[in-house]
């Protein structure tokens, strides 16, 4: 039996209406809330959450001193057009030059890392 269920991820950036702003644009949904706290609420009744975080410095992929600590996984159809869509809302390549892979490493606007992997 599970101690607790979980509740919501929450990403910890300077800008949390900005990087909430970001995800809708990804994977749909609807943003709410004012302030220090925004909550995305995705299509299919889970929601996504920004924090305000003050000095926030963004992880560093790959790096084993100032690691990623944890990235969240996006599955999509079409590797190269979702690609391009998130490169074209600010987001950044870590590591997509492989193109024989499944998977391409990307940075939000807030350097957080995800992944776009393909289903």
């Amino acid at each position: 039996m599970a101690l607790a269920e979980l509740g919501v991820v929450v990403l910890d950036c300077p800008d949390p209406r900005a990087l909430a702003g970001f995800y809708a644009e990804v994977l749909g949904g609807t943003v709410e809330g004012e302030g220090d706290w925004i909550d995305l609420k995705l299509p299919g009744g889970r929601s996504l959450a920004f924090q305000a975080a003050p000095g926030h410095l963004p992880p560093k992929w790959p790096a084993g001193e100032a690691s990623q600590q944890f990235h969240l996984d996006l599955t999509v159809a079409d590797l190269d057009a979702a690609e391009k869509g998130v490169l074209a809302l600010g987001a950044r390549a870590l590591d997509a030059e492989d193109r024989s892979r499944g998977w391409r490493v990307y940075a939000d606007p807030a350097g957080h890392p995800f992944c776009l992997c393909a289903c």
